[in-house]
């Protein structure tokens, strides 16, 4: 197995002295411009993580955790965040916000800026749910929780929502209505939330004998656009829906911006559900009917789990929490005249 990177190497690489490495990686000054930027290519080039030489010495706690989330405009993680940081704070200690735009590039970065500077754990909903990155927290012995998106390659404590029985939940309701050209506005594949709610979806159109019409299944993005552009798709269609299920709330916010233009009447000519409370909800006319999430029971669970990560020095095994949503039934979906 090869051997990482360590503070020899880059002195080697750079053709300076090991010391002169550290006062560059520790920003003490002192060294020529010319010397420290080649310093900084040298650790580029080999891919040298700057806190890696303290891994043979004892890590001292700084109170301090990392959250990284793929979108903070998602009202999702406000209210995430506001659980944990309720929690941290009870505790004394003091969070990093960082959001990746889904960016697995952007997440990788954050990963190794949150390692220079000595966080003592990690609460992730991750861009990249391989998850080949977040390795290097594990190797500094970084403990991580990932919250509504799973970490495939290594063992992680984890806090989900019951995705598939959610929107399992808002789909059978709208078959109860009498509806079966329901059309859903998925999120994407290779994500926890959006395989999942799709897979919710398709069950409850099986359980009750409703063949799956492609034309219905429009893939978005989780972003507001998509949920834009993908109503705008279903309203194209010669034989349009009478049900709308989205995937997310921001997609739902796009939704409903396209409804008002394309002047097709929420309630009375489609029924709509989606997938997490947004603000509006209760505000439009009519009113939003929801899969809502216990947002604030996310974070503190999260946090909970990290601090005794951190406070445990011993083996622990892998823990996951998988919490139900709730069906909120509003004024957006109608009765046809056929039901089940």
């Amino acid at each position: 197995m090869e051997s990482k990177p360590n503070i020899q190497d880059v002195a080697k690489l750079a053709d300076v002295s090991i010391a002169t490495v550290s006062r560059v990686i520790n920003n003490q000054g002192g060294v020529r411009r010319v010397t420290e930027e080649r310093i900084l290519k040298a650790i580029e080039e080999l891919g040298y993580i700057r806190s890696a030489a303290a891994r043979t010495m004892k890590r001292k706690e700084t109170k301090t955790i990392g959250v990284i989330v793929p979108d903070i405009k998602n009202p999702f993680f406000p209210l995430v965040m506001a659980g944990i940081e309720q929690k941290a704070r009870e505790k004394e200690y003091f969070t990093i916000l960082s959001s990746t735009n889904e960016s697995p590039k952007v997440e990788e970065e954050i990963v190794k800026n949150f390692i220079e500077r000595g966080v003592d754990g990690v609460i992730i909903t991750t861009a990249n749910e391989n998850g080949d990155h977040l390795k290097l927290l594990q190797e500094q012995g970084i403990p991580v929780v990932a919250v509504d998106r799973s970490i495939k390659k290594f063992e992680v404590d984890t806090v989900l929502v019951d995705n598939k029985k959610g929107s399992y939940q808002a789909v059978q309701h709208l078959i109860l209505q009498g509806h079966e050209k329901i059309a859903i506005i998925c999120g994407p594949q290779n994500t926890t939330p959006g395989l999942e709610r799709f897979l919710g979806y398709k069950k409850a159109l099986e359980d009750y004998n409703i063949e799956l019409d492609e034309r219905y299944v429009i893939h978005g993005d989780f972003g507001e656009q998509s949920g834009y552009q993908s109503t705008e798709k279903l309203f194209e269609l010669d034989d349009k829906p009478t049900a709308i299920f989205s995937s997310n709330n921001l997609m739902t916010i796009g939704c409903m911006k396209a409804l008002e233009d394309l002047n097709w009447r929420l309630g009375s000519e489609v029924s709509f559900i989606g997938f997490d409370e947004v603000d509006i909800a209760t505000f439009l006319n009519p009113k939003l009917s929801v899969v809502a999430r216990p947002m604030n029971a996310i974070g503190e669970i999260a946090f909970q789990l990290l601090h005794e990560r951190i406070s445990f020095k011993g083996a622990l095994p892998k823990r996951e929490y998988l919490l139900s949503p709730e069906l909120k039934i509003r004024e957006s979906c109608r009765l046809l005249n056929h039901t089940f």
